[in-house]
C-alpha cells in the first residue's frame, strides 16, 4: 500500500534531492527576515498590548462568517494608504494570496503570460484558474509582447495578464517594471507584480520596487508579510472593484479561516516600523555592500546566489558552511532549473560584517 511513497523518496535520495527539516542554527544567511523584524521588540509589544485589550488569538471562521475582525479591516486600510493603492485584501500568506488572485481574476477569455521564473504559488493559482497561460523568457519584455500579439492574431479578445516578480528570490535580479507597465498600457493588459522579496527592502519606506505604480487601475501588487515585515500573511493591493470581486469569488478567501487578528496587529506594527525606523533599511543595504565586496558578486539586492551546478555538490557545500556556523541552504531542482543547484545566500540584519567576511573566506 505504501510502496509508492518509499520508492518515490528513494528516487529523490538517489538524485540528491531528498528534503529534510533542519532546525535553525548558526549565523542567518538563509531566511527572508531581511530587516530582522521577526524578533522585533516592537512587534512583540504590539501583540502583547492587543492581547491585553482583548483581541482574540483565533478568528473563529472565514472572513465572511464572523471571522472578519476589526484588526483585519484596520490593517487593510493602513496597508492601502501606505502602499498607495485604492484597496487591499489580507490573506493567510503570500502563497494563498497568489493562488487566490490568479485562480480568480483572469477570466476564461483572457490570457495569462508569466515570467518563466515566477513563484510556484503563481503556477498553482494559474492551474486552478480558467484562463489559458503562456510562459515568457525571464525578464524578456519582447517575449511577453510576442505572446500577446500571437494570441491576438489567433483571435484572443479578452484581457492579457502579465505576471512577474519585481525581485526574483533565487537570482536576486529585478524585473524591468517600467517597460512592462508600458507594455501593459499598449495592449490594455493587467500587470500583476509579486513584491515578495522587495517589500521592506526597496523603495521609500520599504514600499517596494513597484511603489510608483500603485494606484493604477491596471496594476495589482502582492506584498508578502512573512519576509521583511517579520510577521505572516499576504496583502493584495488592488483597485476596489477587484477587491470586491475577490471577496465574492476567490475560493481561497471565501472558504479559508481568516488569519489570526493578532497577526494583523503585527503586520500593522511592521508597516509603522518601516516608516519610523528607516535606519533598518539603511543597515541592511550597508550589509549588502559588504557582502557584495567580500563575496565578489553583486546582484544589486540582498540575494546573492552561488551557483554550484550538481545537486550533491551544492548539498555538500551547504553542509560545510553549516558545520562552520553559517546557516546556508542548498537550493535544488525543481525550485531552480536542472544543473543550477546553488547556495542562496540571503543578507539580513541578523548578521554582522565579521560573519559576512567569515562566510566569504570559507567559500574561497
Amino acid at each position: 500500500m505504501l510502496q509508492f511513497y518509499r520508492d518515490d523518496l528513494a528516487r529523490l535520495a538517489g538524485a540528491d534531492r531528498l528534503r529534510r527539516l533542519v532546525p535553525r542554527a548558526g549565523a542567518d544567511f538563509t531566511s527572508n527576515d531581511y530587516l530582522g523584524l521577526g524578533d522585533s521588540a516592537r512587534l512583540r509589544a504590539a501583540v502583547a498590548a492587543a492581547l491585553d485589550r482583548g483581541v482574540g488569538i483565533g478568528s473563529g471562521g472565514s472572513r465572511l462568517l464572523r471571522g472578519n475582525d476589526p484588526e483585519h479591516e484596520a490593517l487593510e486600510a493602513e496597508a492601502a494608504a501606505y502602499f498607495g493603492s485604492e484597496a487591499a485584501l489580507f490573506l493567510a500568506n503570500g502563497y494563498a494570496a497568489n493562488v487566490a488572485a490568479l485562480a480568480t481574476l483572469p477570466q476564461p477569455g483572457d490570457l495569462v503570460i508569466h515570467d518563466a521564473l515566477i513563484h510556484a504559488s503563481a503556477h498553482d493559482g494559474m492551474r486552478l484558474g480558467r484562463a489559458p497561460r503562456a510562459a515568457a523568457a525571464h525578464n524578456d519584455v519582447a517575449a511577453f509582447e510576442a505572446a500577446i500579439r500571437d494570441w491576438r492574431r489567433g483571435g484572443g479578445t479578452g484581457t492579457p495578464w502579465i505576471v512577474v516578480e519585481s525581485l526574483y528570490g533565487m537570482d536576486g535580479d529585478r524585473a524591468p517594471l517600467a517597460d512592462l507597465v508600458a507594455l501593459a498600457d499598449r495592449h490594455q493588459a493587467m500587470l500583476m507584480i509579486d513584491e515578495a522579496h522587495a517589500t521592506g527592502v526597496f523603495g521609500d519606506g520599504g514600499r517596494g520596487l513597484a511603489a510608483a505604480l500603485h494606484g493604477r487601475e491596471n496594476v495589482v501588487t502582492l506584498h508578502t508579510c512573512g519576509k521583511a515585515l517579520g510577521a505572516e500573511g499576504g496583502l493584495l493591493c488592488v483597485p476596489r472593484l477587484l477587491r470586491d470581486h475577490l471577496v465574492n469569488r476567490a475560493r481561497g478567501f471565501i472558504f479559508s479561516t481568516a488569519p489570526s487578528p493578532l497577526i494583523a496587529v503585527a503586520v500593522r506594527e511592521a508597516l509603522r516600523i518601516l516608516a519610523d525606523e528607516p535606519e533598518r533599511q539603511a543597515r541592511l543595504w550597508a550589509r549588502i555592500g559588504v557582502a557584495e565586496a567580500a563575496l565578489g558578486r553583486a546582484t544589486g539586492s540582498q540575494i546573492l546566489p552561488v551557483v554550484v551546478g550538481a545537486d550533491g555538490a551544492a548539498v555538500a557545500l551547504a553542509a560545510r558552511c553549516q558545520a562552520a556556523g553559517y546557516d546556508v541552504r542548498a537550493i535544488r531542482p525543481p525550485t531552480v532549473p536542472a544543473g543550477t543547484a546553488r547556495l542562496r545566500i540571503s543578507i539580513t540584519c541578523h548578521v554582522d560584517d565579521a560573519a559576512i567576511h567569515g562566510l566569504a573566506e570559507l567559500l574561497r
